[in-house]
């Protein structure tokens, strides 16, 4: 099986004339150096797309990121939420000036942020459902604190916090993941139908 980056996807969607896809979490700035910032959040503001995602990925700094999102100008739309998603959890305390409750709503505002306003990307915070939602904060910090004895940083640090939480969930954060996935492309799909009618 193969993955690519948020970056990657919206450059490759934008190509094929994709305007909406989903994913778990979107890359951000990382706990501890805030000069380490995904390239998820650059195309994000250049790229007009519609990305839905279960906020970005818990490993992060959160407030960093959804800062970093509102410098760039990306429009952050939470998806019956008021907070921005913590991926693993519904939410972080981080409250979102935007909320909507229905998907011909978020079309439209979608639409108005890209034709009117000449936008860029605009990012769909939708949490993970209630049923599937796990409290890994503390194990978060075990991890980190791991990872900063064993020396471990740069690209060898994400694969390892997950396989950390992996482990110490029992694998209910691989089963969070798939939840939350399957979530978002539902939502994603939802809007993608939407946004069609309205350019039909």
């Amino acid at each position: 099986s193969a993955a690519t980056t948020v970056s990657a996807t919206a450059a490759l969607a934008a190509r094929a004339g994709i305007r909406v896809f989903a994913t778990g979490g979107i890359g951000g700035v990382h706990r501890g150096d805030a000069a380490d910032v995904s390239h998820d959040l650059i195309a994000l503001a250049r790229t007009p797309i519609a990305v839905v995602s279960a906020g970005a990925k818990a490993i992060l700094d959160l407030p960093r990121t959804l800062e970093t999102l509102e410098t760039l100008g990306v429009l952050v739309i939470g998806y019956r939420t008021s907070e921005f998603p913590a991926f693993y959890a519904r939410s972080s305390g981080l409250a979102l000036e935007h909320r909507t409750d229905t998907a011909d709503e978020l079309a439209a505002i979608v639409r108005r942020h890209w034709d009117e306003l000449d936008g860029g990307g605009v990012l769909v915070c939708n949490p993970i459902p209630a049923e599937a939602a796990l409290d890994v904060d503390d194990a978060i910090r075990d991890a980190l604190a791991n990872a900063e004895a064993a020396h471990i940083t740069g690209k060898r640090l994400t694969p390892y916090l997950l396989a950390r939480l992996a482990e110490v969930t029992a694998g209910a954060s691989i089963r969070a993941n798939r939840a939350l996935a399957v979530h978002n492309a539902e939502v994603g799909a939802a809007l993608a139908v939407a946004i069609a009618a309205r350019t039909a």
